[in-house]
């Protein structure tokens, strides 16, 4: 079955098979927080980005192969509630965006800058900074080398607009400009995006939105 990234909290994974990554996408928890569990093809190692809620959800999802890390896009809680037993029952290190891990509960062993590489099994991320949901967002590249981009985008970007910046005009142009020059630039339409809640969709879809979200502010 094609992959969809349709998923609802209870309810099964939804996997994108690629070339060299697995990517298997879960919904969690009272605010329908995605997780997203990657594994690398050629030899088995898997990430965790997001340990939003329900860890035996996670952890059964994970299997008996363990991970290698947890990334933490943001420091929100409902993007952590089940980090601690995950990593408890895991052993695998942390990491977060370097302004956003003093926010989370669970000491982070990686601190993320922006373009540092993040690498699971054979295949490597690019963590992108983005200001203005929380001063430390980090959103993940993994520039297919088979195919076009896939974005990992936590609560920055999601279908029809940016991340909720409470009413802050000047966080919201920070993450616009934010999403504009460090996604919508340098990544092609075909890019596809995987937010912390909800579906999933392309940069292409929303690239002609860019000028009217602007315009209105949020």
């Amino acid at each position: 079955m094609a992959y969809t990234g349709e998923v609802q909290v209870g309810g099964p994974a939804d996997v994108h098979e690629l070339t060299d990554l697995m990517i298997s996408k879960v919904a969690v928890g009272p605010m329908n927080n995605n997780a997203y569990l990657l594994r690398c093809r050629r030899t088995g190692e898997q990430l965790l980005i997001d340990a939003a809620n329900e860890p035996e959800t996670l952890l059964e999802l994970i299997g008996s192969d363990g991970i290698g890390s947890v990334v933490t896009t943001h420091r929100h809680g409902d993007h952590w509630q089940a980090l601690g037993p995950v990593v408890e029952a895991t052993g695998a290190r942390t990491c977060a965006g370097r302004f956003d891990a003093e926010g989370i509960p669970v000491a982070t062993d990686v601190l993320v800058e922006d373009g540092d590489t993040v690498r699971v099994g054979e295949n490597e991320l690019t963590a992108r900074h983005l200001v203005g949901h929380t001063p430390g967002s980090i959103a993940l590249v993994y520039d297919d080398p088979h195919g076009h981009p896939h974005l990992f985008t936590g609560d920055c970007l999601f279908p029809g607009g940016v991340g909720n910046t409470h009413d802050d005009p000047e966080a919201f142009a920070s993450l616009l400009h934010d999403v504009e020059t460090k996604l919508f630039a340098q990544l092609p339409d075909e890019t596809w995006v995987y937010p912390g809640h909800g579906g999933d969709t392309t940069l292409g879809a929303e690239r002609p939105s860019l000028a009217e979200w602007r315009e209105r502010g949020w």
